[in-house]
């Protein structure tokens, strides 16, 4: 089995639209053709281009193809989603121009400041409050289906609302959604992510292959380090260097016949000058050598 790995802005050290310390979008497309990938998530909304034709064009001559887009809101205290629903038809709108982008990456806004750590949000849901998050996903899971044919997949993320295995768990039990399982970020909230695909195997379409060091994670505990920091010390790193076991992941993959995508993502921000590129196409290569993914089946769809 071999599998089709894609990368993402992320990878570059890109989290905002806009940021004087974020590389050129030309740059970061011309680096993930030269690193070897085929395909790509669209990453923040505003970072690359927003008119469909020249995203097209852009993609097209580096030989890349797009394959979901993301939306990261709140989306468990938000009572009106006209605005949420107004972002979505942009992103559709561009979406539905690539007929390679059936997936849309839902992420619930984090109760954590990225830069200071401190709690922006209640990080503990009541039951009426849990109600409502479930409710505003169906409702915006409804009105992508409404507007296109694409799949709307949901990310628990760090240090967001549904981070933990109990969270997913519940997630999964109270809404008909499927998952895109980040490996990193499953590690970082306790979880075993290996195990927990396995189980849920119905339920993952989408995957962020991404390391942890649980190491460095307990020193972000310890030391009550916000998220940026430790993406600065490394929480989030090179295969091999963390925490999660690839070599094991590939065999669970082919075990459970894995079909859906897989995008590598490895938290940087800021990003050092050189270092995203020599990671992205390190990283590549070594997925090729454990076999999770074959030089002849890069960029093409899941065998």
């Amino acid at each position: 089995m071999s599998i089709r790995i894609g990368t993402a802005p992320d990878s570059w050290g890109i989290w905002f639209p806009n940021d004087p310390k974020q590389i050129p979008w030309q740059q970061c497309l011309d680096e993930m053709k030269e690193a070897g990938y085929k395909t790509l998530e669209l990453g923040p909304w505003g970072y690359l281009p927003t008119d469909p034709v020249q995203l097209k064009e852009e993609l097209s001559k580096r030989g890349l193809e797009l394959v979901a887009t993301t939306l990261m809101t709140d989306i468990v205290f938000v009572q009106d989603l006209q605005p949420i629903y107004e972002t979505l038809d942009q992103i559709l709108a561009l979406q539905q121009h690539f007929s390679s982008a059936s997936y849309l990456v839902l992420i619930d806004g984090m109760y954590t400041d990225l830069f200071t750590g401190e709690h922006i949000a209640e990080k503990e849901l009541s039951d009426v409050q849990w109600q409502q998050m479930i409710t505003n996903i169906q409702k915006i899971v409804d009105y992508v289906k409404s507007k296109a044919d694409i799949k709307v997949v949901f990310h628990p993320h760090a240090e967001t609302h549904v981070e933990t295995e109990e969270e997913i768990e519940r997630l999964l039990k109270d809404i008909d959604v499927d998952l895109c399982l980040d490996t990193g970020h499953h590690l970082y909230a306790g979880g075993e992510p290996l195990s927990f695909i396995q189980k849920h195997a119905d339920r993952i379409k989408y995957l962020h292959l991404k390391d942890c060091n649980t190491h460095i994670r307990k020193k972000m505990i310890e030391n009550n380090c916000s998220f940026a920091q430790g993406v600065q010390e490394g929480v989030m790193c090179d295969p091999e260097s963390g925490n999660v076991d690839f070599i094991q992941l590939t065999k669970v993959l082919k075990d459970i016949q894995f079909t859906g995508e897989a995008v590598v993502e490895q938290d940087m921000y800021p990003a050092p000058a050189d270092a995203p590129f020599k990671i992205a196409k390190r990283t590549l290569e070594y997925f090729q050598e454990i076999g999770l993914v074959e030089n002849s089946l890069i960029g093409e769809p899941c065998s």
